[in-house]
């Protein structure tokens, strides 16, 4: 059928090669020694469809987030208080070792999830500084849309 090639390395091949795993080795030691963050902020979006929480640095980096729809909650079920204590008690773990412990919560919306999500937090170690609540309130912007005539 003909002769099969086979591929002879040199030397310098060899060397090339061996730094490049290496460089690899080296980038993934870095990734596992993050530097741990004292302080940080807590983002607790509350809605009538969803919780979600997301843990940043203090200078708006995302370190972790996490919904109750990533959690497998489905439906109506992802806006319950339960689902929300299930999502920080996650985002508590997932932030366990590089995560901050002296924390800013900013709550934003109406949802039934507020309370239960940030009593969650505090009682899984966090050191709650500061509670902001940022809901958005309109004062009094556009015309509001028809009322549904059923």
């Amino acid at each position: 059928m003909g002769k099969k090639k086979t591929i002879t390395k040199n030397q310098d091949d060899l060397i090339k090669e061996s730094e490049a795993v290496e460089a690899t080795a080296a980038a993934k030691s870095a990734q596992s020694t993050r530097q741990r963050l004292d302080a940080g902020k807590i983002y607790i979006h509350t809605s009538f469809n969803n919780t979600m929480i997301t843990v940043t640095d203090l200078k708006g980096g995302v370190v972790a987030w996490m919904s109750a729809g990533s959690l497998g909650f489905s439906g109506p079920k992802k806006a319950t208080p339960f689902a929300a204590s299930k999502v920080a008690e996650a985002i508590a773990e997932k932030v366990k070792r590089s995560g901050p412990t002296n924390v800013e919560i900013v709550l934003r919306g109406i949802g039934k999830g507020r309370d239960s999500a940030m009593r969650t937090l505090a009682a899984k170690g966090f050191n709650i500084t500061a509670v902001r609540d940022c809901t958005p309130i309109p004062h009094n912007g556009p015309r509001p849309k028809k009322r549904r005539r059923v």
